[in-house]
């Protein structure tokens, strides 16, 4: 497909970074020690519960916020789980890198159910997941492949990912549409969600290390580059790209857009969780309150940024305006 492309001047637009004035601090939850969570997804009521994967130990865990209380339910042997998001059932749905599937951890019962990934397919490496309108589970797995689970059928499958290695981030637009990020092969994709296929959308910085992914509203994709510390926007309809460089020497991990369309970020450099204003192309950061965080992923929910501090070994959750 062909893609023209817009870009803003300089090194791109590098935006202006404001204090963070009137907003309440974030919070911070402990989970267990030596978790090491790496993905985190808030259900979307106020005050719900919050998935993280303790990749490490190879358990989901479900911290209620009001409370601070959490629970660790062993996904099986070798789990190590890395993303994790809320299906409309409630339920967390995870990827599980170590045990090569895609599992599902009842909220109330705890219950785990897996769909393993076709014996020939070994090793691919889960990273993220999401659905598409017709409940499917669309998956990427770093090792070069992506994928795709009709939960009601049980019917999985898998294909070789253009340019081989480096699946990362998925998304879904409210459109229905698909695409995932290339961390090692440096652009996003667009999946067709009826037949499979995927085809490669370059962005406009070369190299730029495309980690994850997240459509706004208006169904505009939005990715985190981890090699130049920028945040790209693709914009489908006008097939055409921008990209802001976050404050100082940034790698940028993580990114999600809120209901009222800001958009969140996570800067290893900083030590920091980043919010970027379209409106105004502005930055506000909040650095932690203890070194090293490494937030990996961010999600949430109207009034609030979730991320997983795998570094410490407990959540946080920015306030959002």
């Amino acid at each position: 497909m062909a893609v023209s492309r817009s870009t803003t001047t300089g090194l791109l637009a590098t935006a202006m970074v404001t204090a963070a004035v009137a907003v309440a601090a974030p919070s911070y939850f402990d989970v267990s020690r030596g978790a090491h969570p790496h993905d985190v997804a808030a259900t979307p009521e106020a005050g719900g519960l919050v998935y993280y994967t303790a990749q490490m130990t190879g358990k989901l865990g479900i911290l209620d916020p009001e409370t601070g209380k959490f629970v660790e339910i062993a996904l099986g042997p070798g789990s190590a789980p890395h993303g994790v998001i809320v299906g409309a059932d409630g339920a967390a749905w995870v990827t599980d890198g170590g045990q090569n599937a895609i599992v599902r951890v009842d909220s109330k019962t705890h219950a785990v159910k897996m769909w393993p990934l076709p014996k020939d397919t070994p090793n691919v490496n889960l990273n993220t997941l999401t659905f598409d309108r017709k409940g499917r589970v669309w998956f990427t797995g770093q090792s070069g492949y992506y994928g795709r689970l009709d939960p009601a059928s049980g019917d999985m499958k898998v294909w070789n990912a253009p340019h081989g290695s480096g699946p990362y981030g998925i998304t879904t637009t409210p459109a229905g549409d698909v695409y995932y990020a290339s961390l090692a092969g440096n652009h996003i994709a667009r999946i067709d969600v009826d037949t499979g296929v995927a085809t490669v959308i370059e962005p406009t910085t070369k190299d730029q290390g495309a980690r994850r992914v997240w459509s706004d509203s208006s169904g505009r994709i939005w990715v985190s580059y981890w090699n130049t510390g920028q945040v790209g926007m693709y914009d489908p309809a006008a097939r055409s790209w921008r990209e802001w460089k976050l404050p100082g020497n940034a790698h940028t991990y993580s990114v999600w857009v809120d209901p009222q369309d800001k958009v969140w970020l996570t800067d290893w450099s900083t030590n920091s969780i980043v919010r970027f204003d379209p409106q105004t192309e502005k930055f506000e950061s909040f650095p932690s309150d203890r070194s090293g965080s490494n937030v990996r992923q961010m999600l949430g929910r109207a009034g609030e940024a979730w991320g997983a501090e795998s570094g410490n070994d407990r959540l946080v959750m920015v306030p959002a305006r």
